[in-house]
């Protein structure tokens, strides 16, 4: 099997996943105890209220045609209104997700990166007593709970020593904005623009005709033909761009990762405090992650360090750490890739005892609070955004996998 077939199946096979997704969510959040539309009023209220209200959320409604609406509104990008604040969803929790997103990836980058190095030197001291002292930090570092190393954490850094915030992302007056350009439109008007523009064209023209030769397309009439209207789609689109963004005034890039936005605005004084709220989080679960990855490259790099291809390259005279990070660990790197992106993938939707035990307002904490209000649509949005990146997750790392190790696709 093709590569390329091998990701169209992945890809179809994602698709039944989340409409089953889809459907469990919506069945489950509706057996849960608790009325949303009862947490509106008071112990006595108006029968004639409750079923105004009821109606207005659409929960008058038979089940499979509030589910038919739902499925309706997600095809069509609508996480629907929230119960709750009558808000819209889909703002919501895009607006909570970067904080998840980032927490996320840095809390993997920390577990990653101790977890692989204490696990090749564990196993380049096989059988000794440092091997031993990594095997026992591993198995303790994984059972121990997020929550109370997270409150450990808060106590001696936080309160006692006082370096790092124990909650919350950054300061409310400190929030970065991103990269802000003010521009303003030419005063030699669109030509002006198009003629400043004509280099590029040129440059894709040449790069196009530099392609079209070792290709061996003739350049005449066929390959001229689609080398310049490669010049001419390339020098209009690239100058309707840049006068679309000068004519605007104000062109703006944000992430919603503070540290990335930070760098943008080029602002020193953020970026410490968006670290400085990243780092006891951050250090929680990175160093909770870390146990799996030390015991999955310990237990890889054995078995590695044993084959013929490893000795060879020891014969041959070539440094140890060579041969251990260039030969041994790249070839023991392939199940580490898929914990990685599971562990990762969890991440996005397992980090709700971080968010809560830190008050970082992310996806999770969010999560939760949406659910002492049995607010049915935000649940469902929430849960669904959890679901489609773990898919999309999921996808990456497998079609990776098949890209590095071809035995896969078989």
């Amino acid at each position: 099997m093709s590569l390329r077939s091998y990701v169209i199946t992945r890809v179809l096979l994602t698709i039944p996943m989340i409409l089953l997704l889809l459907t469990i969510v919506f069945l489950i959040v509706r057996v849960l105890p608790g009325d949303p539309v009862l947490l509106h009023f008071e112990k006595h209220a108006d029968p004639e209220d409750v079923q105004r209200l009821r109606h207005n959320l659409g929960l008058d409604k038979p089940l499979y045609a509030q589910y038919a609406d739902y499925l309706i509104g997600i095809v069509h990008g609508d996480f629907g209104k929230s119960m709750q604040d009558f808000s819209s969803i889909g703002q919501q929790i895009f607006s909570a997700f970067p904080a998840t997103l980032e927490l996320a990836i840095y809390s993997i980058i920390v577990a990653v990166t101790v977890g692989i190095l204490l696990g090749v030197t564990a196993s380049r001291s096989y059988g000794s007593f440092e091997d031993h002292a990594i095997r026992a930090f591993g198995t303790v570092a994984y059972a121990i709970p997020v929550f109370f190393l997270g409150m450990i954490f808060q106590l001696i850094f936080g309160v006692g020593l006082h370096w790092f915030r124990t909650g919350g992302r950054i300061q409310p007056t400190l929030e970065p904005h991103g990269l802000i350009v003010h521009l303003s439109r030419p005063s030699g008007g669109f030509g002006s623009v198009l003629l400043f523009w004509c280099p590029v064209g040129l440059l894709a023209l040449a790069a196009c005709l530099g392609v079209l030769r070792r290709k061996g397309v003739k350049l005449w009439p066929k390959g001229l033909c689609i080398s310049v209207s490669v010049l001419l789609a390339s020098w209009l689109i690239l100058s309707s761009l840049a006068w679309h963004f000068a004519s605007v005034g104000r062109f703006r890039l944000a992430t919603g990762l503070y540290t990335i936005d930070s760098i943008l605005e080029g602002n020193v004084v953020k970026l410490v405090e968006s670290l400085k709220g990243l780092v006891l989080p951050c250090l929680t679960l990175g160093l909770v992650l870390c146990g799996i990855f030390i015991r999955l490259t310990r237990s890889n790099m054995l078995e590695t360090l044993r084959l013929d291809y490893v000795a060879a390259a020891r014969a041959r005279g070539l440094r140890e750490s060579t041969v251990v990070y260039g030969y041994a660990l790249r070839n023991a790197f392939l199940p580490v890739l898929t914990m990685m992106g599971l562990q990762f993938a969890a991440l996005l939707g397992g980090a709700i005892l971080t968010e809560t035990t830190f008050s970082w307002p992310g996806l999770g904490r969010y999560l939760v609070d949406r659910i002492n209000f049995r607010d049915y649509t935000a649940i469902q949005g929430a849960v669904i955004l959890f679901g489609l990146m773990v898919a999309l997750v999921s996808l990456v790392v497998d079609v990776l996998y098949a890209y590095l190790d071809p035995r896969i696709r078989l």
